[in-house]
């Protein structure tokens, strides 16, 4: 089919991010308006100056920093998603990370529509095999961050905050018991088994088991089940339905504080923090990072990783109760720490 020549409004944009030292083309600028990235031609242009908009300038350059041959915007396009919080943005976005939540299922050849459901012996060993069968096909290797950091820093004499005690969310027992409750539901998987992980996850240290257990028994006193009031009550169909339903300005603004998060975490790791390891210190010394950082709160790359990364944020955002509050007081600390000056 042959293409219709660019438009002057379009010619002076392509024109504008060249000069940044980007190379972009009409045709893309085509796709990502049909994708709701960027606003139509004349939405981008100031009417006074016919010069393009400084912000659609800025857009336009972040969507051809992020396209790289054999790669898609990935999580970026989702940060403009959130930034116009329109409803057909916000539909765009909840898809996305509905999708996302669910990638890392099926590619293990598990949709989520078809887990077996109900409480019948049936049902509960075909989640149990499911469960086994994901984590013996796909392994879940997963480097200590934390503790490369630290061993870094011993290595240059460089004193971190001392780390708090933390079990890894990545050890197999704890795998264990979150697959059976992503495919069943917390009816697949008790208190006391979650317990008895965090013990093995965390051996030598009993305080958070016991702490969880007691939680359970002073609830269960005022006949409360807390497992069946989580947020994971029903699994990974819970998780989803949490983003499907959940109010489209405020899940722009939690995919807004996600993405901000990750970005900024990236540039003060990446790029500031070695030149000023005081950086690391600040970014240590506080719980989100234990609850954020440490947990898939670091998104350097764009891709899928990045993706689920982020739209389990968009989750814990959601749900977590003081979560969304201490992200936001982490991304002023972030800002504060951006805004000083490189030495």
């Amino acid at each position: 089919m042959t293409r219709t020549t660019p438009s002057a409004l379009d010619q002076a944009l392509v024109a504008a991010v060249a000069e940044l030292g980007y190379t972009i083309t009409a045709t893309q600028l085509e796709r990502w308006r049909t994708s709701l990235w960027l606003a139509r031609a004349a939405e981008c242009t100031d009417p006074d100056s016919g010069a393009p908009r400084p912000e659609a300038v800025h857009r336009a350059t972040r969507l051809a920093a992020a396209s790289t041959p054999g790669r898609g915007i990935s999580w970026i396009g989702w940060t403009f998603w959130a930034l116009d919080d329109t409803p057909a943005s916000a539909a765009r976005l909840r898809a996305a990370v509905a999708s996302a939540l669910q990638r890392p299922f099926r590619r293990t050849g598990v949709d989520v529509d078809q887990i077996p459901k109900g409480d019948s012996d049936a049902a509960f060993d075909a989640r149990q095999q499911v469960a086994t069968a994901i984590l013996t096909s796909r392994p879940h290797p997963r480097k200590d961050f934390d503790g490369a950091l630290r061993a870094a820093a011993a290595a240059a004499a460089f004193e971190l905050p001392p780390p708090r005690p933390m079990p890894s969310m990545f050890h197999p027992a704890l795998l264990d018991q979150g697959a059976r409750m992503l495919l069943g539901g917390t009816t697949d998987t008790g208190l006391e088994d979650m317990a008895n992980a965090l013990e093995a996850a965390y051996p030598g240290n009993t305080a958070l088991p016991e702490a969880l257990r007691a939680m359970n028994r002073k609830a269960a006193l005022k006949g409360i089940d807390l497992f069946a009031q989580s947020p994971l009550a029903d699994g990974l169909r819970g998780i989803v339905r949490t983003v499907q339903d959940a109010d489209d300005a405020l899940l722009c603004a939690a995919v807004r504080a996600c993405t901000k998060g990750s970005g900024a975490l990236s540039i003060l790791l990446i790029q500031r923090a070695p030149q000023d390891p005081g950086i690391l210190r600040t970014l240590m010394d506080d719980v989100m990072w234990d609850q954020w950082v440490c947990l898939g709160g670091c998104v350097p790359v764009l891709g899928i990783g990045g993706e689920a990364a982020i739209a389990l944020n968009v989750f814990q955002y959601l749900t977590l109760p003081g979560w969304a509050e201490d992200l936001e007081r982490y991304l002023t600390l972030m800002d504060t720490l951006l805004a000083q000056p490189t030495t």
